[in-house]
């Protein structure tokens, strides 16, 4: 019993210590924890956000974004939504919801991870205007003590107040007031359920919730809201029944080209900083890549257009956005037909399954259930890879993806920032058909990859974020990841070069320098949704769209006002010189093949080193995958059979061999041979001095530089007689 007794009190002594050391080491951590009231209006906070050149970009700090709207005139159910997705249980507990707190941390325990959080509107709102984002014990004490002093001080209509006036919504929106305008605008006192669901869906992750970013994401997020909103009684049935049906902003509602570069910025910044998802963006200096007199050519263009538009300029050199204007925010949006060379073209030269001169058929044909049309109708039959790609005819593209595969395009696409849903692998994809699209960004960073000998590098807007301290606590290291070889690179900037000069991009030809581009046009029979040119140097992409978000049709195609604008914007890039060339791959040879085999039986054949220069086809291929076979056509003359046959008294061959030999024909006759025809290429010799009742055989020999190639024997004719009382024409051919 005395050992029972002394065990206890040595473990009644050990929990005795602990605790007294608990809360010891409580208070001493908590000692100088103060709640301000400044803070909780982010009073304090800035954000200073600097051009290329280290110069301020005006008006932009947390504070000065911000618009701090009274709760008595907030709509009750704006509050209410983000009660009932952040804190349903907010207006019971004292500030710490002890219920969630346990089930959060069984299910962390059980899945072996800390994924889950039980935090409370109070709780969020002291650690995103006091606390920094470290996850350790003294911040988490600090918070419960700064958390207690504020549900003793201010009551919960004034809690909530604060947080929604504090919070940081995405797109450089601080606070219920401005991001009510920015998203709908609209104030916040007039915002509608659907509306204020969406706004509380957002707080979790303003970058991946935002309906300018990913509408389908962001839907479903705003109606799990209002599925909790119905469950703890804030909407009737009818009401969540109408707000479900409400649709998604299609575009900001307060967005200037200017503008445009600072929410990509923000954007961003809320992905690379520990803090920024929950608005902790105070005292940052945040050095961009902002190029003024650049984003003032674009604006200026951006002014003519009649539609919403999309503009960028992406330097190859340092992997930085220099300039960005829209109307739009960064949509997805399917990207037509610049998803060819990324998913099609390229990745089948990597393949080795084409090279630039494969012939392709151009005809109508049907994959199953779908069938592929050329923009415009009708086919041009056979068809280089090269003329496909730079013409942007439709069916060949299908054809090799069908060869490709879907899966192996995506995969490259993966590659290259470019995820494709596996609901979306179907040939359609050839033409940019897909269910979410792109950013026009992300579709630029691609196009890069040319330009960068395959490599693909992730472009920032940000080069540099310093803290209060002058700490830098990031900088933009560019990470390449290998795509496509060296080699495949430079076949594609050839071929996208010829695009400029020849094809649907040819407005570019313009300009006195070479740059590579492709066009894309999305429509349909009631007109075109989407239009878009990317042009690239080694130096720059510039990348435009013209659109509108609610897909009301548009009159430009890609190879048309986009093509106009892409033409401005680089003569502005290079007004006094030429960019830097790109590079030059040992890995390409440039062959001649025999053109008179392409054209007719649609082969890959070297051409004869004996051939006439017209006769050849130059081409570039991979040094690795060479044609192997030549041609002897010059250095060994030789023909297919001729036809022969007799008419009127008259015998007639038809050569159907090359033009460009010289022919000899020759004749024999009861053991006589005669020469009949010495010379240039006909399609139909006539010999005219037969006689009726009589045979002949005929030898046709190709001739080429004086070298005679292989005789060909004609089968043997017969002259029949005239009937009684006609006589053969003898002096008609």
């Amino acid at each position: 019993m005395k050992r029972a007794i002394t065990v206890l009190a040595a473990i009644v002594s050990a929990l005795a210590i602990a605790v007294i050391a608990a809360l010891t080491y409580y208070f001493i951590v908590t000692a100088d924890a103060q709640l301000s009231a400044d803070k909780l209006t982010l009073s304090e906070g800035s954000i200073s956000v600097l051009d290329a050149d280290g110069e301020l970009i005006k008006e932009v700090s947390a504070a000065g974004e911000r618009e701090t709207v009274p709760f008595d005139r907030m709509p009750a159910y704006l509050p209410d939504a983000f009660v009932a997705v952040e804190d349903k249980n907010f207006y019971a507990h004292h500030g710490f919801d002890y219920k969630r707190i346990v089930k959060a941390a069984m299910k962390n325990i059980a899945s072996f991870s800390f994924r889950e959080g039980a935090s409370t509107i109070s709780q969020q709102l002291v650690k995103n205007t006091h606390l920094s984002g470290e996850k350790t014990i003294r911040r988490k004490l600090r918070e419960y003590k700064l958390t207690r002093i504020l549900e003793r001080n201010y009551s919960k209509e004034e809690i909530l107040e604060l947080y929604l006036n504090s919070i940081y919504f995405g797109h450089n929106c601080f606070g219920i007031g401005s991001a009510a305008r920015f998203y709908f605008g609209k104030t916040a006192e007039e915002v509608t359920p659907a509306e204020s669901a969406m706004l509380a869906a957002l707080v979790r992750s303003p970058n991946r919730y935002s309906p300018f970013r990913n509408a389908e994401s962001c839907l479903s997020r705003r109606n799990f809201v209002l599925g909790l909103m119905r469950d703890q009684g804030y909407l009737s049935d009818r009401e969540y029944s109408d707000a479900v049906n409400t649709p998604l902003p299609d575009t900001p509602n307060e967005q200037t080209g200017g503008n445009a570069y600072l929410a990509r910025v923000f954007d961003e910044l809320a992905e690379i900083y520990p803090d920024a998802e929950a608005g902790d963006l105070r005292d940052l200096t945040v050095s961009t890549y902002f190029r003024p007199e650049l984003q003032n050519t674009l604006e200026t263009l951006a002014a003519d257009c009649d539609s919403g538009y999309l503009m960028l300029v992406r330097d190859n050199r340092t992997n930085a956005i220099k300039a960005l204007a829209s109307s739009v925010g960064t949509p997805l949006r399917q990207p037509a037909s610049l998803i060819k060379p990324l998913l099609v073209y390229a990745p089948a030269l990597e393949e080795n399954l084409i090279s630039p001169a494969t012939p392709v058929l151009d005809e109508k044909i049907a994959f199953g259930d779908y069938t592929p049309s050329n923009y415009g109708g009708g086919y041009g039959g056979y068809m280089s890879a090269r003329y496909a790609l730079t013409h942007s005819v439709n069916i060949p593209a299908v054809k090799l993806l069908n060869a490709l595969t879907c899966e192996k395009g995506a995969r490259y696409l993966d590659r290259m920032g470019l995820h494709v849903d596996r609901d979306d692998y179907s040939l359609a994809l050839a033409l940019g058909g897909m269910k979410r699209g792109f950013t026009l960004p992300a579709l630029a960073d691609a196009y890069a990859t040319f330009a960068q000998a395959g490599e693909y590098t992730p472009s920032s807007a940000i080069r540099e974020i310093k803290d209060g301290n002058g700490t830098v606590v990031y900088r933009f290291e560019p990470r390449s990841r290998h795509v496509f070889s060296e080699d495949v690179a430079y076949l594609m900037n050839d071929m996208l070069a010829e695009a400029a000069r020849e094809g649907t991009a040819k407005k570019l030809r313009l300009l006195p320098f070479p740059v590579c581009a492709k066009t894309g046009t999305n429509g349909t029979a009631e007109g075109n949704k989407d239009a878009y040119l990317i042009s690239y140097t080694a130096e720059d992409t510039v990348a435009v769209w013209l659109g509108n978000a609610d897909n009301t049709p548009i009159s430009a195609t890609g190879g048309g006002k986009p093509a106009d604008l892409a033409l401005a914007v680089n003569r502005a890039l290079y007004r006094d010189r030429a960019p830097e060339p790109l590079f030059v791959s040992d890995n390409v040879k440039e062959v001649f093949l025999d053109s008179e085999e392409y054209e007719r039986n649609h082969r890959l054949i070297l051409a004869d080193p004996a051939s006439p220069v017209t006769a050849r086809k130059k081409e570039l291929f991979r040094a690795s995958c060479l044609p192997t076979a030549t041609s002897d056509h010059f250095s060994r003359p030789r023909i297919l059979t001729p036809t022969i046959s007799v008419s009127d008294g008259n015998v007639y061959i038809e050569l159907c061999q090359t033009e460009y030999y010289d022919y000899i024909v020759k004749r024999e006759n009861k053991g006589k041979i005669v020469e009949i025809y010495r010379g240039k290429y006909k399609k139909k010799i006539c010999d005219n001095s037969v006689n009726a009742g009589e045979s002949y055989l005929y030898t046709v020999i190709p001739l080429y530089q004086n070298q005679e190639g292989a005789p060909v024997v004609l089968p043997s004719v017969r002259i029949p007689n005239a009937p009684s009382g006609e006589f053969p024409d003898w002096w008609t051919e």
